[in-house]
């Protein structure tokens, strides 16, 4: 990968509208990826389906407006734009309902989703977009390009199987989990370990994966980068709501690592200092300046 040019990904799977008690925001984790890739200064495509109705309109016109491509982004006459209910609990942390079938379950590839992969430099995709066959032969059919293939582990029950979460693990270059999902899947996978650390080495190896990083919450994250473990354990702010902020998080850490700035420790310092700010903030894409990122790196 040419490190002195401009970072193209293409991230692929569900636009959605999130759903909240008094209003409602566009998301779906890969377009959160997408949209916080390209403020930071990455050249970003996505790859999926809406309805062809009003919500599928204002999602298209939104992403247009912040500069994504959108020829990717078909429209299905048959199943409409996906709604997922967001709920918060007293800490801010969310839990989804997520109808079914939506449009981003019935992604079918054009000639310019093609060809946008071939020539990417990084492929961002995530669990929950395979939950329907149709999005997730799409997928794998995108899956054998020679691209940097990146997958955001996203378990959503009852939306995930083990065996194809196995299967998507094996394809990646880079796996990103939460503390929960590391220690799930790796039970599920016969781990006899039990700390985060010792898990990680663990599926680097069952998945002959060998970067991946796992988010723990308001205690930071961990970070497997060719063959070293690195860690940052947070940043102190309050919450609003964690909705979007592991996929800021992961969007900081790729474009840093796969970007100019090749040093992981920095790396993970910059992501988690971007997912503290969009936790900070309500909704899953609030702006944020470099300066707010450089100050709370800064203060710890």
């Amino acid at each position: 990968m040419n490190k002195d040019k401009k970072l193209k990904a293409v991230s692929y799977g569900e636009v959605l509208w999130d759903i909240f008690e008094n209003e409602k925001k566009i998301g779906g984790a890969p377009l959160n990826v997408a949209l916080r890739m390209k403020t930071l200064g990455c050249d970003v495509a996505m790859i999926s389906c809406v309805g062809n109705d009003a919500d599928g309109v204002a999602i298209i016109e939104h992403i247009k407006s912040l500069g994504l491509e959108t020829d990717t982004i078909i429209k299905s006459e048959e199943f409409p734009t996906g709604l997922v209910q967001v709920s918060l609990n007293e800490k801010g942390s969310a839990s989804y309902e997520i109808n079914y079938p939506s449009a981003w379950d019935k992604i079918v590839l054009n000639a310019a989703a093609r060809k946008l992969v071939t020539e990417a430099d990084v492929l961002i995709y995530g669990s929950l977009v395979c939950r329907d066959s149709v999005s997730r032969f799409a997928l794998e059919e995108l899956l054998r390009n020679d691209v940097y293939k990146v997958f955001d582990v996203n378990l959503r029950k009852p939306h995930y199987s083990y065996e194809i979460i196995r299967k998507l693990m094996q394809s990646a270059n880079f796996i990103k989990f939460n503390d929960e999902e590391l220690l799930e899947i790796a039970a599920v996978m016969n781990s006899p370990f039990t700390s985060l650390e010792e898990n990680i080495e663990f599926m680097a190896k069952e998945t002959n994966c060998k970067a991946l990083c796992v988010t723990k919450g308001k205690h930071g994250a961990l970070l497997l980068w060719e063959g070293k473990l690195y860690r940052n354990d947070g940043y102190s702010i309050k919450v609003a709501d964690t909705v979007g902020a592991g996929d800021s998080f992961l969007a900081a850490l790729i474009t840093s690592l796969l970007g100019n700035n090749n040093n992981p420790q920095r790396a993970i310092n910059f992501a988690c200092a971007v997912g503290a700010l969009v936790a900070e903030a309500v909704g899953a894409n609030p702006k944020i300046s470099n300066s707010k990122i450089d100050e709370l790196m800064q203060k710890s």
